[in-house]
């Protein structure tokens, strides 16, 4: 890791209350790391009895919608924004389920259930080959395991059979 400031190397310094952090000893500072914030989505139907996913282009597995939070906006509307260009159908209503690290791609991601106004379905095809809805169930077996995803999904189905 190099300082954002000056590009120093950093060494990792203990820091009260904090623990071991990234330092730059040309600047003085400590410097914590930065990563970026993404929106992920468990989508469901009016009836909730059907679970939307994707396929990425050119991969296997089908995953959550998802999308990169722009600088300045929330992740309210990041949810909206990303579902409605993915897709071109409307966010009927939503609900913040939790978030977690993913490591692979150095993101934290924050899982929303949304709810999908009724409609034909439009990919962005320069992001998407396919979107699917599933059974619960199904989807469960489709989801890549052992994956953020899985996990997201996993608390969004317990949340559905609450309802």
């Amino acid at each position: 890791m190099f300082c954002t400031v000056c590009g120093e190397k950093l060494s990792l310094m203990f820091k009260q209350d904090e623990g071991l952090v990234p330092y730059c000893k040309q600047c003085a500072e400590y410097r914590f790391p930065r990563f970026a914030t993404a929106v992920s989505m468990v989508v469901t139907n009016r009836t909730k009895d059907k679970i939307l996913l994707a396929r990425h282009r050119e991969q296997e597995d089908f995953i959550l919608f998802a999308g990169y939070i722009k600088k300045g906006e929330t992740a309210e509307k990041a949810v909206t924004r990303e579902f409605k260009e993915e897709t071109r159908l409307d966010t009927v209503k939503f609900k913040y389920m939790g978030s977690r690290f993913h490591e692979p791609r150095d993101v934290l991601m924050l899982n929303f259930l949304i709810m999908a106004e009724n409609g034909d379905i439009s990919l962005d095809e320069n992001e998407l080959d396919e979107a699917v809805w599933f059974e619960p169930e199904e989807a469960l077996e489709k989801i890549r395991k052992d994956s953020t995803a899985e996990t997201f999904l996993k608390n969004a189905l317990a949340e559905i059979k609450k309802l």
